[in-house]
């Protein structure tokens, strides 16, 4: 094997450029140097040896009496040393040698190697971080400015990290390293940009995969993520084998699971819950940890009457609506919640359906009242699971506050009475 095929190996092996691409660009190059030599009028055709690197410049040239372009023509004696039968007008395909290329034509051809080596490498760039997209990759940090993070993705270019992309009140060095979701791979007239975020929420469900092994194999399925970064998520997970509990799948032993992807999240409360495909039953999941009465669904209307009883109405809502707020997004359905008092105040009719389509004894453990008292504040809640803790206290992936703000104000437009949840409190 030749020395130039050898550099090609070196080249493909270290920059991750085809071997099959850089022969053809020196091809080309060679057909440039030969329109500069001889004329663009001149029928040349370039041919480089897959496997010996050997190069071959060869003309098509025709037979005639006399000679006036010798790029173009040839005598019939000359045409029958490559020949014995050629006659005059025949085309004849001689060899011609690369040496008699002039200085300037071989600066021409180096410089398209060049080019072609460059645009080789970023390809090859561009092929990997595309094949990287929707996925997880981890960085690291550069700089750090008021316009967020320059980060280094696998030592194979640089990107922007924008402070609307990272979760509020995390804070980063130079060197510290970053696990990110790669949006998009965007091409520009520069070349191509990686857009990575933090908060959407695919990151939440991509750690899931990598972490739970059910999840990773189709066992466990995550059927739906609603999320505020940097402070709760709820995730509906479930189990397409019977003989696997998708909630203590997501949990693992003693919360140690969820508690890796808590801890990726800088501390992000995560609440798993069962997803069902009723819709009452989902949505009586969502509100957890809130203990729930009644779910009564609209006909016609994607929407929900929920009674709960007196002393965990503020625990349905959630500080500042959030639990509410997040159960919606999770369900898709708009969710009016009342306690048992005011609903028998506005004479609403309402059954509790629990005990005959859902056991909520055997699915969770008990929750304490008083910790959850009306006064709850979702600071006081500690992520770490044990044992005799619900499991539905974890959730799993994240959605941006920007992505969602505008389709909530449409779908979550719930009024509460001034006992309950206020229409000030709802539009935060």
């Amino acid at each position: 094997m030749s020395e130039i095929i050898d550099a090609l190996d070196q080249l493909e092996k270290e920059k991750g450029i085809s071997k099959e691409v850089l022969m053809e660009a020196i091809e080309k190059s060679l057909d440039s140097a030969c329109e500069k030599d001889f004329g663009k009028d001149t029928d040349y055709e370039v041919k480089m040896d897959r496997t010996t690197g050997k190069i071959q410049v060869f003309a098509n040239k025709t037979v005639v009496d006399v000679i006036y372009d010798n790029h173009r023509e040839m005598t019939l004696e000359e045409a029958r040393h490559y020949n014995p039968e050629a006659q005059l007008d025949d085309e004849i395909r001689v060899e011609v040698t690369t040496k008699d290329f002039g200085r300037i034509a071989a600066q021409k051809a180096r410089s398209i190697i060049v080019q072609a080596i460059k645009e080789g490498e970023r390809s090859a760039v561009y092929d990997y971080f595309v094949s990287r997209e929707k996925d997880i990759i981890t960085g690291i940090v550069q700089k750090v400015n008021d316009r967020g993070l320059t980060i280094s993705l696998d030592e194979k270019m640089e990107t922007m990290l924008s402070e609307q992309e990272m979760i509020p009140g995390e804070h980063y060095r130079t060197g510290d390293r970053i696990k990110l979701y790669i949006v998009e791979v965007k091409k520009n007239p520069k070349g191509f940009k990686v857009v990575v975020s933090r908060t959407h929420p695919d990151l939440v469900k991509r750690l899931f995969e990598r972490e739970i092994s059910e999840v990773s194999d189709g066992t466990v399925e995550i059927k739906s993520i609603s999320r505020e970064a940097g402070s709760r998520t709820k995730i509906a997970v479930y189990s397409n084998d019977k003989n696997v509990d998708a909630v203590g799948a997501c949990v693992g032993m003693s919360g140690t699971r969820v508690n890796n992807i808590v801890d990726d999240l800088k501390g992000e409360k995560i609440d798993i819950i069962e997803w069902s495909e009723d819709p009452a039953v989902f949505i009586e999941h969502a509100l957890s940890p809130s203990k729930v009465v009644s779910v009564k669904l609209i006909d016609g209307e994607k929407s929900a009457k929920v009674v709960v009883p007196d002393y965990q109405l503020s625990l349905a809502i959630g500080k500042e609506g959030q639990n509410a707020r997040l159960a919606a997004k999770l369900t898709g359905y708009k969710i009016d919640i009342k306690s048992e008092s005011q609903a028998k105040e506005f004479g609403e009719e309402y059954y509790d359906y629990s005990d005959e389509d859902y056991d909520r004894e055997g699915y969770e453990g008990d929750y304490d009242d008083e910790k959850y008292d009306d006064d709850y504040d979702r600071e006081d809640y500690d992520g770490d699971y044990d044992d005799d803790y619900d499991r539905e206290e974890y959730d799993d992936e994240e959605y941006s506050d920007e992505e969602y703000d505008d389709n909530y104000d449409e779908e979550y437009d719930d009024n509460y009475d001034e006992e309950g949840y206020s229409d000030s409190e709802n539009k935060e």
